[in-house]
């Protein structure tokens, strides 16, 4: 039958005396028992991510007392003096979770902080700075469907884990007994005694303050006069902050999609509550296109606020902006308004993306004298990077942004913030507006300054029992056959699992300069890049395919071509 036989036994003998578990444990599928049962959850680029069911790979009330219990182990060799703050988003189960995560941390003797309700990721990484806390848990699984759930964990200086953090939780979770092993305590008493404590609206402001701190010009929003916007929270966190940050930047003009402003663990009009797709945007449109609206853009935030998506009017309609769009728009937009303020751009100014994002970035800052990093995927990295230069007391960092949608600016944080996010790209909106320009026209105006970059993501999925092994295989099959892509010889492979960087053309193999992680970048003959790597929250492998050409035509050309090509490449299992 498996290796989860013995974990799903495990579980059935636990709940002998519980019908109602057993009947829905039984009932599974063998596929679903073998994907539930298997091994535990692993972290990844975003934490721990599963759907809401019984099983040791999954997300439920003793999932999350079990990687608590590891936490708790982890921090006390660390620190348990300050304190852990828990929040969740809207998805079902989130209080639930949040409770039984305060509980386990309280019987362990930690001082815990919970929310009075729901609010966005990147508060919680700021409220870790701001309060000066041990560590922060967050329930969310992001943009997934309604069947997921998730558990980011955030070290104390508001970043998520770094990989040795991640792994020493792990290594915990493998030690002790999910049922047997984990400290817990009543929540309602906890509370009675004062070992966990209720943070209300009013903390809200302190970090409203710090956003509203990051706006490059806090009068271009009001000299654009009638900027007009429709926003969205996807039925999320965004619901309440996001329109109170807008307001107080100046947008006079705000219009919230009314369908979507309540809190819904459902996502009832959005079953894929992700500002990446079109079909989030289309209650948005509908009133953005109403006379009396004739809004300029359409914003989006994810289920957690810490995302976003742009829709702009083009023409007739409106288009969405990719994240590596929105991306450059900012980098170039924030660098241009400091060139054009009295203080002019901070010393030892600097951005950080991620290896997958657009090399449209590095451009930009090659000709505006930033230094740019570029890092693997996930926010965790930006944050060190940023952690790093402030121990150096380099203060200058513009701009960190990953082509899914996540771009922050500010000290505030060390995770991305669709809060802040939002209202630079309102600014940003505003600042061309005054130019007579669209966030479309402006994009244009970027490519034919610093040249024709195009982009495209995207993914293929390996779900059930045998996804991960399947995922693995064809990613060392990838490894060692792959010597021209698109029609373009490859000349450097760069793999950061293996850490080695090989120069085709020299024979010249060197290491790799970032951590350890299953990523295999290409790079052609003419620049081109492509990059493959298993999702580290979802089953599936994605694809991201970096070009550039003499024009946008040629750029897309390209694009075209290694897309076919490696997609025929995960086919031909």
């Amino acid at each position: 039958m498996g290796t989860y036989v013995g974990h799903y036994n495990e579980w059935l003998e636990h709940f002998k005396d519980d019908p109602e578990m057993t009947e829905e444990i039984v009932n599974m599928s063998e596929d679903e028992k073998e994907e539930a049962f298997s091994e535990y959850l692993t972290f990844g680029t975003g934490g721990l991510r599963a759907k809401m069911r019984p099983g040791i790979r999954s997300l439920n009330v003793y999932t999350i007392a079990h990687v608590t219990q590891a936490l708790a182990n982890v921090l006390k060799t660390v620190d348990n003096k300050n304190g852990v703050v828990i929040a969740h988003d809207s998805r079902n189960n989130g209080e639930l979770f949040t409770e039984t995560a305060a509980s386990v941390l309280a019987a362990n003797g930690f001082r815990v902080y919970v929310f009075d309700e729901l609010r966005p990721t990147p508060e919680l990484s700021f409220t870790v700075r701001y309060m000066d806390l041990t560590g922060g848990i967050n329930i969310t699984a992001s943009h997934n469907p309604k069947e997921y759930n998730g558990y980011k964990v955030f070290w104390s200086d508001g970043a998520q884990l770094g990989k040795a953090q991640a792994d020493a939780v792990q290594d915990e979770m493998l030690k002790i007994d999910i049922f047997k092993d984990v400290l817990t305590c009543d929540y309602k008493t906890a509370l009675e005694e004062g070992k966990i404590s209720v943070i209300g609206k009013d903390f809200d402001e302190h970090y409203i303050e710090a956003v509203l701190k990051e706006s490059v010009d806090p009068d271009c929003i009001r000299s654009a006069g009638d900027l007009a916007v429709v926003y969205t929270p996807l039925a999320g966190t965004g619901y309440r902050l996001v329109p109170e940050v807008l307001r107080r930047a100046g947008v006079a003009r705000l219009y919230t999609v009314a369908e979507q402003m309540t809190p819904d663990g459902n996502f009832t009009t959005t079953p894929k509550p992700n500002p990446e797709y079109m079909e989030s945007f289309d209650l948005g449109i509908k009133l953005a296109e109403r006379e009396d609206v004739k809004s300029d853009l359409i914003i989006a935030t994810d289920p957690d606020a810490d995302r976003t998506g742009v829709a702009v009017r083009s023409g007739d309609g409106f288009r969405c902006l990719s994240g590596n769009q929105v991306g450059a728009l900012l980098l170039d937009y924030i660098i241009e308004a400091y060139k054009q303020s009295p203080s002019g751009l901070p010393d030892g100014a600097y951005a950080v993306k991620t290896i997958v994002s657009t090399e449209l970035a590095s451009e930009i800052c090659r000709q505006n004298g930033v230094k740019l990093y570029n890092l693997l995927t996930g926010f965790k990295y930006i944050g060190e990077v940023v952690n790093e230069n402030d121990a150096r007391g380099n203060h200058g960092f513009l701009l960190g942004f990953e082509e899914s949608y996540g771009y922050l600016k500010g000290n505030y944080a060390r995770d991305k913030d669709g809060v802040v996010a939002t209202m630079l790209i309102c600014e940003m909106a505003a600042y061309y507006k005054q130019k007579n320009m669209t966030l479309y026209d402006a994009i244009c105006a970027i490519y034919e300054k610093y040249g024709y970059y195009r982009e495209k993501t995207t993914e293929k999925y390996f779900e059930g029992a045998q996804g991960p092994a399947i995922m693995s295989a064809m990613m060392d099959k990838l490894r060692s056959g792959i010597n021209e892509i698109g029609g373009e010889k490859i000349v450097r492979i760069k793999d950061y699992l293996n850490k080695t960087d090989a120069d085709l053309l020299t024979g010249k193999v060197t290491e790799t300069d970032l951590p350890v992680s299953n990523v295999l970048y290409f790079v052609s003959e003419k620049g081109n890049i492509t990059i493959i790597r298993p999702s580290g929250t979802e089953p599936k492998i994605k694809l991201y395919f970096l070009a550039h050409g003499e024009n946008a035509g040629e750029a897309e050309a390209v694009i075209d071509k290694c897309y076919a090509e490696i997609l025929s490449r995960l086919n031909d299992r």
